[in-house]
């Protein structure tokens, strides 16, 4: 067991919320902080009652003070679906730039290895497919997705100006499209989409003609890859993902399949800039880190449909008790 104690912003949010849980497995000492703009308290309340566990309410995008020693810092705060960073524009940028360099001081002072949670849309819509380390992206810097796309591509670039310049241990996860338990139904992204839509049986909304493509990972298995990732000697950005590739419209038929829904399948326009791939190429991970996703989709669907089902008639009950 670890005595060792780990910064995690973001923490109430669907990530953060899955590591706070490996590390307090793991052992270690966990500070989540989170300020709840999308993350929710219901991911974390169960570790409250722990003595290794402490929360902090608070922005990173202002003064970071955290007392006592820190080992490690894990960076996942920020808007990650397009309907949070498309409403939240000027906060998604804060959150990657000044709360970034809030962490990277803070990390600077208390000696403290920081991995950031970079992500795929570094590559923006992309000309090389599947997308690897080297390649440098095609993002539209000025589109309504940039805020999002430019705030990571800003976090990747000061976390290696602080590494190189003070020597500062960092790491980078380019993570691709993950799901799993704790994904909110309401966050604008496929799955939780499609799963809400189903349930309630209402169509299912698919963006452009459902050709372009997603590699869905499951979240145990990403935590896994972050948690292999920090443990490393590997400083420069690497992808973890799920290489299974899929279109929209197959995935939102699989949704269909798994519920045993009657929904019907619509289109819509396809918003802007919205990629037409996404397929990581994980070969450094399997080389350098020894991983690669193990849950297949059916299974992790399931377990996601689970979660979604009683969430949904939590709500349902709750709305007949009031």
């Amino acid at each position: 067991m670890s005595s060792k104690r780990v910064l995690i912003t973001g923490a109430a949010g669907f990530l953060g919320s899955h590591l706070c849980d490996r590390f307090i497995k793991e052992g270690y000492q966990v500070v989540g902080m989170d300020n709840l703009l999308t993350g929710n308290l219901e991911n974390i309340k169960h570790l409250f009652s722990i003595k290794e566990f402490e929360y902090y309410n608070h922005d990173v995008s202002k003064f970071v003070h955290v007392p006592g020693n820190l080992d490690y810092i894990l960076h996942f705060a920020s808007p990650a679906s397009p309907i949070d960073y498309l409403k939240m524009p000027i906060q998604t940028l804060k959150v990657g730039s000044l709360g970034t360099h809030n962490l990277l001081g803070l990390a600077l002072a208390k000696d403290a290895r920081l991995l950031i949670a970079s992500t795929s849309e570094v590559y923006g819509d992309p000309l090389v497919h599947p997308q690897n380390e080297e390649y440098w992206g095609n993002v539209n810097p000025i589109g309504p997705r940039g805020v999002y796309d430019e705030a990571k591509r800003f976090q990747e670039a000061i976390t290696m100006a602080y590494h190189r310049t003070h020597g500062l241990e960092t790491r980078i996860a380019r993570i691709f499209n993950t799901y799993g338990p704790r994904m909110r139904l309401n966050d604008g992204r496929a799955l939780p989409a499609f799963i809400s839509q189903a349930l309630k049986g209402e169509d299912i909304t698919v963006f452009g003609d459902g050709s372009q493509t997603r590699s869905f990972c499951y979240v145990d298995d990403l935590i896994e890859g972050i948690y292999k990732l920090l443990l490393s000697d590997f400083e420069n950005p690497i992808n973890l993902g799920n290489p299974q590739e899929i279109t929209i419209k197959e995935f939102a038929e699989e949704v269909v399949a798994l519920t045993n829904s009657h929904s019907k399948i619509i289109n819509k326009e396809l918003p802007t800039d919205d990629p037409k791939q996404r397929q990581p190429d994980i070969s450094i991970a399997k080389k350098i880190l020894d991983w690669s996703p193990k849950v297949e989709r059916t299974e992790g669907l399931r377990s996601t449909l689970d979660y979604f089902e009683k969430l949904i008639s939590d709500k349902e009950l709750i709305h007949e008790t009031n």
